[in-house]
């Protein structure tokens, strides 16, 4: 497969995208704010008017937008993905997204004689540009055989996770992990600055120990330099975090860190902080992005 579509060019879709060209892929391209793909278009990919031109020229078609309703809209919608003649093709979700809307995509696709995959990524912004992001596929077997080689263009690490839905699983039980590292992160921050101590030494020091992670490891240094751009928004964090707590209703399980860190997320976005990346947790605290005299 040669031809690739792919919907939604944002912080992460962007970098996909280069991937693939670089690997020699042909694109189709969309997204709803056009200027975002004049980057990709400038390497070679080609502009599309909307979901549904992408899949008509595309042989397989990857989709990450925003939220579980912009996930509806470029499937199901008037001008969406299958609103054209899907015969012959892959679809494959990169969105975060609910476990029941890719097992209704799936459905959909299967009625149609073609299959889905649900296949969220973990990495953040930093995975995404380096190729290096972690990619969980739920969905037919067969046709994530078939495309390894190109999730292996920009992942180091994709595996079957299971039936529709799976990978998306996968990725609620990712985010239920991150939420306790941001936290964790965040308040260490918290907790060093107020004893007085030198804070880039201490994340040096605890990030050399049983301590360490990822949020440690690429969080922390952006709070020091008070950089909180978006290697993953905050109001989609948030998002994600509910998707896990309803799932988790469901199947009746409590999860109160997770409850909490939600509750947490909910302050930041609701103090305007929404479009800022997840670091800026620590502004709960520190209002301005660093501590207060």
């Amino acid at each position: 497969m040669k031809t690739i579509g792919f919907i939604g060019t944002g912080v992460m879709g962007a970098s996909v995208v280069k991937h693939l060209l670089k690997a020699g892929y042909e694109l189709n391209v969309y997204n709803r704010t056009k200027t975002k793909t004049d980057a990709l278009i400038a390497l070679g990919a080609v502009w599309q008017e909307n979901p549904r031109e992408v899949a008509a020229k595309s042989e397989v078609v990857f989709t990450m937008v925003g939220y579980p309703s912009d996930v509806e809209e470029t499937y199901y919608g008037p001008l969406g993905i299958f609103s054209t003649d899907v015969t012959g093709k892959v679809l494959v979700d990169m969105t975060t997204s609910t476990p029941s809307l890719a097992i209704k995509i799936a459905d959909t696709a299967r009625e149609k004689g073609i299959t889905s995959l649900d296949a969220p990524v973990s990495g953040g912004d930093l995975g995404a540009q380096n190729g290096t992001l972690t990619t969980m596929v739920g969905g037919d077997r067969n046709s994530y055989e078939q495309l390894v080689p190109i999730f292996e263009v920009f992942s180091a690490k994709v595996n079957h996770q299971g039936a529709a839905g799976a990978g998306q699983h996968t990725k609620m039980a990712n985010q239920i992990m991150i939420a306790g590292t941001m936290t964790g992160m965040t308040e260490l921050l918290v907790y060093a600055e107020k004893a007085g101590l030198e804070l880039a030494k201490v994340l040096d020091t605890v990030g050399g120990g049983s301590a360490a992670n990822w949020s440690l490891t690429n969080y922390g240094p952006r709070i020091l330099r008070e950089d909180f751009s978006p290697g993953f928004f905050a109001k989609h964090f948030l998002k994600d975090l509910k998707i896990a707590l309803d799932e988790s209703a469901r199947m009746g399980i409590a999860l109160p860190a997770t409850e909490r860190a939600k509750e947490l997320y909910e302050k930041l976005t609701e103090q305007g902080f929404e479009n800022d990346g997840t670091q800026a947790l620590i502004k709960l605290w520190w209002p301005t992005g660093k501590p207060q005299d």
